[in-house]
């Protein structure tokens, strides 16, 4: 039975022959006429060059291959039974609003987070705060969000944390910057550039810190900025170069308005969490955003969204 030519309906219409052992009782369980049945089983039988079923006086009984017919079509229809639950299961009624603070790097890829889970959930009402480390965590202590998306789960706060995402921070340069073209850069020959960085107690800053530190190095800030934003477009302006999340460069590097350097021991890798307090009650939008980022592959659909 290579290259089997069977329908749907061919399936569902053999198997109740199969288990009622009639061409009668499975017409009136499938709501057809016995004809209709009869014609189908004919054709299933035609269409493969194989004798699934035989009549002996007045009774019916499977052939060999009409045994493993009706074992395989039990096992598809029951496949598509569970199939089907599982696609009514994810298409309950989500709604309400979904309210989540985001630290502000992520705002770079949160969008078509967001934009994936809505085109599930259409009736979720983002809520969607971006703000710096600092202000998130005094307002995760007043309750004022379901979840939050941040580079690094706070030690002093009692929360549960899931890492769903890795993201990279680049060196970022300058168009055109003495060591744009240069291969394997070793990191002390950055530390004395003019380095733009965040301010004290970014997530960013302290990886990229920790970084140089493993290397004995110290870097001192040419320039403090408040936001990633600030310091793309420094670097642009030819300010001096930073560490900045790919992410978040991803058109101006496309069009060389900023390079990549290749230095040693970067990029550094960087976990980022879907957090709620301990405690927190979620709502079924916040539980259903929660569970998305659990099981969908993200970088699949950055990817698709045309961000990397």
């Amino acid at each position: 039975m290579h290259n089997l030519n069977v329908t749907a309906q061919q399936i569902r219409i053999f198997e109740a022959v199969a288990r009622n052992q009639s061409y009668t009782k499975a017409a009136e369980e499938l709501h057809l006429s016995q004809p209709a049945v009869s014609i189908q089983v004919k054709r299933l039988e035609e269409n493969n060059d194989v004798k699934l079923i035989e009549v002996v006086g007045k009774k019916l009984f499977l052939t060999r291959p009409g045994e493993r017919m009706f074992k395989s079509c039990q096992k598809i229809l029951e496949e598509l039974q569970d199939l089907n639950a599982h696609i009514k299961s994810d298409q309950a009624r989500v709604d309400g609003e979904l309210k989540i603070a985001v630290v502000t790097p992520a705002k770079y890829f949160m969008p078509y987070i967001l934009k994936a889970f809505l085109n599930r959930f259409p009736d979720v009402k983002p809520v969607i705060t971006v703000i710096n480390r600092r202000r998130i965590l005094d307002e995760l202590k007043q309750n004022q969000y379901d979840l939050s998306i941040m580079g690094r789960v706070p030690e002093n706060l009692n929360m549960e944390a899931f890492a769903f995402f890795q993201n990279e921070l680049v060196v970022a340069a300058p168009p055109k910057h003495h060591l744009s073209k240069e291969k394997k850069i070793p990191i002390q020959d950055i530390a004395n550039e003019r380095f733009l960085m965040r301010e004290k107690g970014s997530g960013i800053r302290d990886s990229v810190m920790d970084r140089f530190e493993e290397n004995g190095i110290h870097v001192e800030p040419y320039m403090e900025l408040g936001s990633t934003e600030s310091i793309k477009q420094a670097v642009m302006a030819g300010l001096g170069i930073s560490v900045l999340p790919k992410q978040a460069i991803r058109l101006e590097t496309r069009y060389r308005h900023i390079d990549v350097l290749d230095v040693e021991g970067f990029p550094v890798t960087r976990d980022w969490y879907v957090a709620k307090m301990t405690g927190k009650a979620l709502t079924p939008a916040s539980e259903a955003f929660l569970d998305f980022l659990k099981n969908v592959d993200i970088n699949k659909l950055l990817v698709m969204s045309d961000t990397r």
